[in-house]
């Protein structure tokens, strides 16, 4: 008996290299250029690729490099002045213009020309009959069914002009007969034919619309009548067919990205290796179609023995038995019980017998593993316990868990690519990548109190400056949490007395004022709890300004159970160090300015977190935030993971500025239903912030800017409709008797860190020391969007493998923002990050939402790691939706008030 994953390429597939060098990028019928190893074109019919010839590949760093003629700034003048004839409308602002600020570059991008399609492309629906069960089987039987379609007489004369979705879509090159209901007996894999009583399905593929690639055309020449055409339904039509061939062969994880077992693999660690892939997806842009190819990777499970896994996942202390979730066989979960201790009932050996006993009986097979191993439950609708020993794991099992500290840091030391790798990796695509415009803006300059720093590479150094302001501290307390190590032996020993005169030192140098075994570690929080509940009942002034933590070992239990003693039972504010890190290596030679650089880095929390401010910007780089009052708002949104139980809540996070300076930006935190991304309560978190805001300057803000991080591309419309009319009830709300009509004018403006856009410099004399670009690069032409108020802003400095821009995109504006002004206002604001000297990836506002948002996630622990949430126990005893109920209200009380009180009105979360 197999585990098998249905993702094998049965002899057809080949490395990431080679994944769809055929017709129209896989599905032949369609005009295009193949993405992948075959590096031919096809056309027609048939699609027969050629070979490649010397075109593919980028050219060299400091060669010539040619901007196509469509965009050149008369073309693109002529592209925003076509859009004066249209009606200016808050949402979904049209492009005001491109940005001119900064030193003019171009830059090589991962996008390649494709050409649309000449004739119609014909949209079907397919459904089957009967409804598939058992549900958990759906995905493999209805990807099997595709694969039996395509061989079935009446599809198999249509398979060069078709491409699916694996489950409810077909395109077509060509009109399919109507009706077209296509009988298909279901088999496995492993089987050469359908059985004698082999269920039969029927496959209708109904017709839906014909789309026309002309209006596409027409939209992306920036035709201003055009300007509503809905491009996705086409777009992704276009997808089908770029990725049919990977599709068919390879394995998907995620949205459009495919990997092959037959690919390069990098070992994680026992039981898990690394497998490269690609990405792949069409884009249109201004008169030109593109596809974005970029490299990816992820985690899966080694192929072998089950039972062999199992004892390797055993051995490296894992919470979980992982789960499998691609099999010719799933695998539905793993037991509690062992071979010898899990009976059922079996009418041919006379009733109860363990699962040990019966396949020695059956099959005369001796267990290795009765007693150490779990069995796994290989069932659909009913329980059919296996040994584990029985089970080979074959190649395309994505693992789908949280991977641990070690084998993440594997992972990114292989996944990063060093920009002049990327495109090597990429130069099987037959085209050359996109050659585009762009440009360098240049930094702020910071002012300190005292002492100045000069950003250079995106960062600068605080040796000998004081912050601006320092936070008012009463008193602060040292809290060891000893672990077994011995690292500190008590109150007088000297290196934790050395640690702590030297972080007193550094507060004092940057101007802050100083005045003198469980397995989710339950007990120890407990006792912490208590030493601090005891020293508030014991102190003479009342609560510590906060409370420094030094931790032994870095602990998934200790270090967020801490923070909720503290922001929530107790209102304290607490910074952990680690004392390996604190104290370092006083043999090493750079021991004291490695110990210097960590205890600034933490003085940088320290400050922001009680009320202080670090650093400020020049009068010129705050100008377009302070020509009139201004609040800035991030909103971000964090969901339950993998491993989490079913039914957590996600958790929700709106912060905002509270003056002039764009520093201080404390928190509204809320649980909404489990994975839902827009916000059920942001008009009364809205509030909160807009209140806060009025108390500390007496007046409302005129204009609200506001940063959403982690929406996707097809969620901006969502934003409009769900979460725009809670924002202006938030206003409606404020508008009484003494403040009148209250009507701020909004910008919403969504940032995207999941792209795959990368941007490659073409001289040398604007990259790097590692071959990136370099921060300050801004792209707005070329890649971007027709008709949208979008631009790729790359604030940061590299320092893993290709440096990722941020894509921010103006979906809704009353402040009639301009290109240079927000482009060079974000990278400018993207300084202003309280906890570092380095300018950020994302605009401040947004990273602090997404910070509030994972400090959110320590007052939920106990429901984001459920050491029971892949193995079998209890399975039939309730409902899926009583589970997640039940879940979601222990939440809601585990919760309950959320921060504490005292605590509300400050950057906790820092």
């Amino acid at each position: 008996m197999s585990s098998r994953g249905r993702g094998q390429p049965h002899g057809r597939g080949g490395s990431s290299d080679t994944t769809a060098g055929r017709s129209g990028g896989g599905a032949r019928g369609f005009e295009g250029r193949g993405v992948g190893g075959g590096r031919g074109r096809g056309r027609g019919s048939e699609g027969r690729g050629r070979p490649g010839g010397g075109r593919g590949g980028p050219r060299g760093e400091n060669v010539p490099v040619q901007v196509p003629t469509r965009l050149s700034p008369a073309n693109l003048q002529k592209l925003v002045d076509g859009f004066k004839s249209l009606t200016v409308k808050p949402e979904q602002p049209l492009r005001p213009g491109y940005g001119t600020a900064g030193t003019p570059i171009t830059l090589r991008a991962n996008f390649f020309a494709v050409k649309v399609p000449q004739g119609p492309v014909y949209d079907y629906v397919v459904e089957v009959i009967p409804t598939i069960t058992p549900k958990t089987d759906i995905d493999r039987i209805k990807g099997r069914l595709f694969d039996l379609l395509e061989l079935s007489p009446l599809c198999k004369p249509h398979v060069p002009y078709i491409a699916h979705d694996r489950s409810q879509r077909v395109v077509s090159a060509r009109k399919l007969p109507q009706p077209l209901d296509i009988q298909v007996p279901f088999y496995d894999e492993h089987e050469k034919s359908p059985g004698p009583n082999a269920k039969v399905y029927t496959i209708s593929i109904r017709f839906e619309r014909e789309l026309d690639p002309r209006q596409l055309t027409r939209y992306m020449d920036g035709n201003p009548g055009s300007r509503d055409y809905v491009t996705l339904p086409l777009i992704s039509a276009l997808n089908l067919v770029l990725q049919q061939y990977a599709n068919r062969a390879g394995v998907r994880v995620g949205k459009s990205r495919y990997f092959f077992p037959t690919s390069s693999k990098y070992s994680l660690g026992p039981g898990l290796e690394a497998i490269q892939g690609f990405y792949a997806s069409i884009r249109p842009a201004y008169k030109q179609l593109m596809v974005n190819v970029n490299v990816c990777m992820t985690a899966f499970i080694v192929p072998g023995n089950l039972a062999d896994r199992l004892m390797e996942f055993n051995r490296n202390s894992r919470d979980a038995m992982p789960t499998l979730p691609r099999t010719r066989k799933k695998l539905i979960a793993i037991g509690t019980t062992s071979a010898r201790n899990t009976y059922f009932n079996c009418e041919e050996f006379g009733g109860k017998i363990s699962v040990e006993r019966y396949f020695f009986k059956k099959y005369k097979r001796k267990l290795n593993h009765a007693t150490d191993l779990p069995v796994v439950d290989l069932g659909t609708t009913k329980r059919q316990w296996v040994p584990a020993e029985l089970c080979e794991i074959e190649p395309g099992n994505a693992f789908r868990e949280k991977l641990s500290d070690r084998e993440t840091a594997q992972m990114i030391r292989y996944a990063r690519h060093p920009p002049k790798s990327t495109p090597r990796i990429l130069s099987t695509v037959d085209t050359n990548m996109s050659d585009i415009p762009g440009r360098e803006l240049a930094p702020p300059r910071l002012t300190y109190k005292v002492g100045q720093a000069k950003v250079q590479n995106g960062s600068w150094n605080i040796r000998d400056v004081q912050f601006h302001r320092g936070a008012r501290i009463g008193s602060w307390w040292v809290l060891v949490v000893k672990d077994g190590r011995g690292i500190i032996q008590g109150p007088q020993d000297g290196n934790l007395q050395g640690l702590v005169q030297s972080f007193s030192a550094k507060l004092r140098k940057t101007a802050l004022p100083d005045p003198s075994s469980d397995p989710d570690r339950t007990l120890g929080l407990n006792i912490i709890r208590e030493i601090l509940k005891t020293a508030l009942t014991q102190s003479k002034v009342g609560k510590p300004s906060f409370v420094l933590v030094l931790l032994e070992n870095r602990d998934h239990y200790i270090y967020p159970g801490i923070k909720r003693i503290g922001d929530v039972e107790l209102g304290i504010h607490t910074i952990h160090m680690q004392l390996e890190k604190a104290l370092g290596d006083e043999r090493n030679e750079d021991h004291e300015r490695k110990q210097d650089q960590y205890f600034s880095n933490v003085a940088l929390k320290v400050n922001t977190k009680l009320g202080g401010m670090n650093h400020l910007l020049e009068n010129r780089a705050m100008g377009w935030l302070t020509k009139k009052k201004t609040m800035m708002v991030g909103i971000d949104v964090t969901h339950p993971g993998r491993g989490s139980k079913h039914g957590t809540p996600s958790i929700a996070a709106v912060v905002a500025s509270v003056d002039d300076d764009f520093v201080q930006f404390p928190a509204s935190l809320r649980i909404q239903k489990s994975k839902k991304e827009m916000l059920d309560e942001l008009r009364d978190m809205m509030v909160e912030r807009l209140l806060v805001y009025e108390k500390k300057n007496e007046v409302l803000p005129a204009r609200i800017i506001v940063y959403r991080d982690g929406v996707s591309e097809g969620q901006f419309d969502i934003v409009l409709k769900e979460e725009l009319p809670q924002i202006l009830d938030a206003f409606e709300k404020l508008s009484t008797k003494d403040r009148k009509n209250y009507k701020p004018q909004l910008s919403i403006i969504i940032c995207g860190k999941r792209h795959h856009a990368r941007f490659y410099a073409t001289n040398s004399q604007y990259a790097d020391r590692n071959g990136n670009t370099r921060p300050g690069t801004v792209v707005d032409k070329g890649v971007t969007g027709v008709f949208d108020f979008d631009f790729y802003l790359q604030a940061h400095a590299g320092i893993q493998g290709s440096v990722k821009s941020t894509h921010y995109t103006v979906v809704y504006d009353e402040n009639n923002l301009q290109a240079d002004e927000i482009q060079q206002g974000t990278h400018d604001t993207s300084h202003l990050y309280g906890r570092a000297t380095k300018a950020v990836s994302l605009i401040p506002a947004a990273y602090y939402a997404d910070l509030a948002c994972e400090r959110g996630r320590c007052y939920l622990n106990e429901f984001l790691v459920d050491d029971k949430s892949s193995t079998a126990g209890g399975r039939g005893r309730l409902s899926k939706e009583e589970e997640a109920k039940q879940v979601f209200e222990a939440a809601k009380k585990a919760w309950g008030e959320g921060l504490h009180p005292e605590l509300r009105d400050s950057m906790f979360y820092i």
